[in-house]
This record gives structure tokens, sequence and C-alpha cells, in this order.
């Protein structure tokens, strides 16, 4: 999964320090990318992965 959160486009520090708190909530694999053009945030993006096991049979390969 990956799509932007929002447009940050005149928001202030706090405000996409909140947008990068909430991006991360939760996150227990996977990454969370900050885009910034011309010293200014203007994307941030992020991409969840999910980890699928095997089940265990008890019987040894």
């Amino acid at each position: 999964m990956s799509a932007p959160l929002r447009s940050l486009e005149g928001q202030d520090e706090s405000s996409i320090l909140r947008e990068i708190h909430s991006a991360l909530k939760n996150l227990r694999f996977g990454a969370v990318e900050i885009t910034v053009h011309n010293g200014q945030v203007v994307q941030i993006e992020r991409k969840e992965k999910f980890r699928l096991q095997a089940q265990q049979t008890g019987k040894t390969p």
C-alpha cells in the first residue's frame, strides 16, 4: 500500500509533524518516506508491508 496522505501545502511545522506521527502510528513493517522540495515538505508516503508466515505442521523437512 502506497499513497500520499494529504496535501501539505501551506501547513506549519506542527501540522507536518502530526502527519508524520500519523503515518508512523501502528506501522509494524514498512517505511515512511518524506519528500522535500526547496526546503519544504511536499509529500509524506506510507508503505506498509504485511508479512505472511507459513503454518508449521510439526513435520521436519
